[in-house]
This record gives C-alpha cells, sequence and structure tokens, in this order.
C-alpha cells in the first residue's frame, strides 16, 4: 500500500485555516471530494452526499495542534482514515493530506490524489480571496 502526501501553502495563519476547515458547515465550499451539499449533524458525526454517496464523516476533536484527522464511513459500511494536518509554514499554513492506495488501481489513486489537490486548492482560494 502506497501512501502520498498532497500538500499546499496557504497565505494564512495555521489557525485561521484549521477554524475554517474544521467547520463543518464550510465543508461542501471546499471539500467537494467528500461533501457535495449542505453537511447534516448525527451526533459528533457528520451525514454528506459525496460522489461516493451519502457518507458519515468522524472528525478527531478540535484541538491546538492543527490534527483535522478523518473517518469516513462510504455506503459499502467500509471506513477510510483520513490524515489531514495544518501546519505552520513560514508563508502561512501549509495544509498536508496524506491519500493511502489501499486497494485502488492506479488510475483510481491518481484520481483521488487529484481531486485532493483540487479540493485544497479550492480551500486555498477561498482563505486568499
Amino acid at each position: 500500500m502506497r501512501s502520498r502526501h498532497v500538500s499546499l501553502v496557504i497565505a494564512r495563519c495555521p489557525a485561521e485555516v484549521y477554524a475554517f476547515a474544521a467547520d463543518p458547515d464550510n465543508l461542501p465550499r471546499w471539500a467537494a471530494g467528500l461533501a457535495q451539499s449542505e453537511v447534516r449533524r448525527d451526533g459528533d458525526r457528520l451525514v454528506a452526499r459525496s460522489p461516493m454517496g451519502e457518507v458519515t464523516v468522524t472528525f478527531t476533536p478540535r484541538n491546538e495542534y492543527g490534527v483535522l484527522d478523518h473517518d469516513v464511513t462510504l455506503p459499502s459500511g467500509a471506513v477510510v482514515s483520513n490524515p489531514l494536518r495544518v501546519l505552520a509554514h513560514p508563508e502561512g499554513a501549509e495544509v498536508v493530506f496524506t491519500l493511502r492506495q489501499l486497494d485502488l488501481s492506479e488510475d483510481a489513486f491518481e484520481r483521488d490524489a487529484a481531486m485532493v489537490r483540487a479540493d485544497l486548492e479550492r480551500l486555498r482560494s477561498l482563505l486568499e480571496g
């Protein structure tokens, strides 16, 4: 199983990037690979319509370390753990998403990496725009 770190720098302080990305109401604005519509809350879980169908998302509790790890429960019941970090960077904040190939074909892995990159680009555009 391969992993790939997809990252980019956002010219905003890490606390601002973290606060925006951690807010479930903002997910449809930047995380199209995860939420294509308004996010519904179900206790500690979030329910969203995604390209894969309806998914349930559970984020790690808010913290001061920039950790936005989240588990996504797919319509099949499979759970995918997604490490996501907001790190201090000399030019602002670096957002790092770790993508794991798991059982994906090479083509599907590359498509997922491109989708993550596009999501992070939208996040940057929203926060820098």
